[in-house]
């Protein structure tokens, strides 16, 4: 399987942050990666390989090395595991006119005007009762065909066509079923849940579930060269990762993959990149070892990190969005982010080891910074190396489309992102 089915496959199976995390520790549970439990004692072996997961949606990965320096090397790479989307609120079913529909809100920074007139389905976590009240049973949903849809107001009757400003409480409500007389419609969503994961309605306490365009991904242009598909932001840097520390060769390190949930509103969550739980994985760990916390510190601070998420590749239909100078395309291989206001983490340094990674490798790479009238996006490596202090360097591939319903990039930008991480965790 090339680097493109792989990739496509991935998102496909990564419809919530929750299923980016199974199809991760599946993936992980193959290659050797053996289990922990968070809140468990850590019993670690030089050598060996483990992973831990956050609250279901975050997950933390690494390689031990047979050998550790008197400092352990420390080499970490971050993506994130969400993608902007709608969420089903809670008492979702809402009548209007002989519809029913289902009541959203929004998560992240979605280009709303992308998810009208599409094939949409449901995914993420169903919370169950249980014995023990302060630990309730989850499990995971995904309904896998064309549930739901937004349609389009006819071009007829919209006086306002090039409306920009999108109400999500009014206008972002998918249609799920019309009325009718055998319809519960007081119960509806809970029963449609129930049905589906074959279990009583009244088990049902909570939920976090997720809208996500059912649609597959697929290459496309002349000769192949685009791919279009959801979550490529940021399920193209997950995918890179895991592959990264599979094939990463070092064997005197600590080689760490940090997936993190929550990046698109803020990070600052239990799960989140704006937490402490890194620094607890990475306390377990130098424990378990029997090493002191200051060791740990000594490796943090000499550490190197890697914030991948994907970039703003070169529009051109809109040239006056970029720097004239510091834009990158698609299909050039991966993009080193720059800003000065430290929106991305980058330094000249830590720029300058990633530079010549690439060049020992022939891994193709671009730089970008944002135009100097535009803020531009954000991402969790500055974040990141604000509770873990080392050379950081913000990297991604381009993408064009980014925080729509389906986003583009360039068909062979996964391959060279693919390399990259399996050389950073080889040095």
């Amino acid at each position: 399987m090339d680097e493109k089915e792989q990739l496509l496959r991935f998102i496909k199976n990564g419809t919530s942050p929750f299923h980016v995390v199974e199809t991760t520790s599946d993936i992980l549970d193959n290659a050797n990666f053996q289990k922990l439990d968070i809140t468990s004692e850590w019993d670690l072996v030089l050598g060996k390989n483990y992973y831990t997961t956050i609250y279901g949606t975050s997950l933390i990965a690494f390689r031990l090395g047979n050998i550790l320096d008197d400092i352990p090397v420390l080499r970490i790479a971050t993506a994130h595991t969400d993608s902007p989307c709608l969420r089903v609120k809670p008492n979702p079913q809402n009548i209007s006119g002989g519809y029913l529909r289902i009541n959203t809100e929004l998560y992240g920074g979605a280009i709303l005007s992308t998810w009208f007139d599409r094939p949409l389905s449901i995914a993420g976590r169903v919370t169950l009762a249980s014995d023990d009240i302060f630990e309730p049973q989850s499990v995971l949903v995904d309904f896998k065909h064309a549930l739901l849809t937004i349609p389009s107001l006819a071009i007829h009757l919209n006086k306002n066509k090039d409306k920009k400003d999108i109400s999500v409480a009014k206008e972002m409500l998918p249609l799920i079923a019309l009325i009718n007389d055998e319809l519960n419609k007081d119960n509806f969503f809970l029963n449609c849940l129930a049905q589906e994961l074959n279990i009583p309605a009244k088990d049902i306490l909570d939920f976090d579930l997720y809208i996500y365009n059912y649609e597959v991904g697929t290459t496309l242009g002349i000769n192949g060269e685009f791919i279009s598909s959801p979550r490529l932001d940021n399920l193209t840097s997950v995918n890179a990762l895991i592959e990264g520390l599979s094939m990463g060769s070092r064997s005197d390190s600590i080689n760490m993959i940090c997936l993190y949930d929550n990046e698109e509103i803020g990070s600052r969550t239990k799960q989140g990149a704006d937490s402490n739980i890194t620094n607890m994985v990475l306390s377990k760990i130098f424990m378990s070892l029997g090493m002191d916390q200051s060791l740990m510190y000594s490796s943090i601070a000499s550490g190197f990190m890697l914030s991948a998420d994907v970039a703003h590749g070169y529009h051109p239909n809109y040239p006056d969005a970029y720097d004239s100078t510091n834009h990158c395309e698609l299909g050039k291989g991966i993009v080193l982010k720059l800003n000065s206001s430290q929106r991305y983490a980058t330094d000249s340094t830590a720029i300058a080891s990633i530079m010549q990674l690439c060049k020992a490798y022939n891994i193709p790479y671009q730089k970008y910074a944002n135009q100097s009238d535009i803020a531009g996006g954000s991402t969790l490596g500055t974040i990141a190396s604000a509770w873990l202090p080392m050379r950081t360097v913000d990297l991604g591939i381009p993408v064009l489309a980014m925080h729509s319903a389906r986003e583009l990039m360039g068909s062979e930008d996964q391959k060279s992102l693919n390399r990259l991480m399996t050389a950073f965790f080889s040095e």
